[in-house]
């Protein structure tokens, strides 16, 4: 397979130019309880296709909740470190099989992983991960950081830090960060912007207390949007999209 490298500046129309999404596990599960949905990854790859071809440096890291959930397994009686180093590899399952559907609509991939595992990715190296995105290549972070005790969320916040994003986005369920879960309750109140404190005074469980702390270090915004919704990830970028901004303000 030809594929031409994607241009590497982005259009006036993009807001940013360079840019984490945090797919999480249970977001490729579909409708199913468990384990892939091929319908839905794809659904989220052509939202990655269509961000890559503006011209937006896009990097993913991707969760396993889907397939193993560490802190689930350590619940359940397992060694923590043990469970951990589980759901460490079931994000790398996860990362090959997003790399595949994108390889197979011609987007150009690599996928880093902090476990070496050299017969099926690459190993993590800061500065051949920024390469592969100047040259236009959608890099999917697998592996987690690589130690336990540290939960995607976490491997999202210090990727976008070490790769200089100027944007994390967090991919879930629902369409922005809210006082209360919307699901069990209609009265939920969305919020449009926040502040990194606001996020940790009000304890709103967006991401965990590390991920909100380096996020606010390395003074890069968090952008929470529905992945459920077909080009959505775009109109984000767009600052069109419905969603909610957690920044220093």
């Amino acid at each position: 397979m030809t594929v031409t490298p994607l241009a590497t500046s982005a259009p006036a129309t993009a807001k940013y130019q360079r840019v984490l999404i945090k797919v999480s596990g249970e977001a490729l599960m579909g409708d199913k309880g468990y384990g892939q949905d091929l319908g839905t990854i794809q659904r989220i790859a052509k939202d990655i296709q269509q961000v890559a071809n503006m011209g937006v440096q896009v990097c993913v890291v991707v969760g396993g909740g889907n397939i193993f959930r560490g802190i689930s397994g350590a619940a359940a009686g397992m060694e923590r470190s043990s469970a951990d180093y589980m759901g460490m590899l079931a994000t790398i399952l996860n990362a090959l099989a997003i790399q595949n559907i994108l390889e197979q609509m011609d987007v150009e991939t690599r996928v880093l992983s902090a476990i070496e595992m050299q017969q099926v990715c690459e190993p993590y190296i800061r500065r051949r991960a920024i390469r592969h995105l100047e040259r236009g290549r959608v890099v999917i972070f697998a592996g987690g950081i690589g130690n336990p005790y540290f939960t995607t969320d976490t491997t999202a916040a210090l990727r976008a830090s070490e790769m200089g994003c100027d944007a994390m986005l967090k991919a879930t369920q629902v369409d922005g960060v809210y006082d209360s879960d919307p699901k069990k309750n209609p009265n939920a109140v969305r919020y449009d912007t926040l502040t990194y404190h606001d996020v940790l005074a009000r304890d709103l469980k967006v991401m965990d207390a590390a991920a909100i702390s380096l996020a606010r270090e390395s003074k890069i915004p968090i952008i929470v949007f529905s992945i459920h919704e077909q080009g959505n990830f775009a109109r984000v970028l767009k600052g069109e999209g419905q969603c909610t901004t957690i920044s220093e303000q």
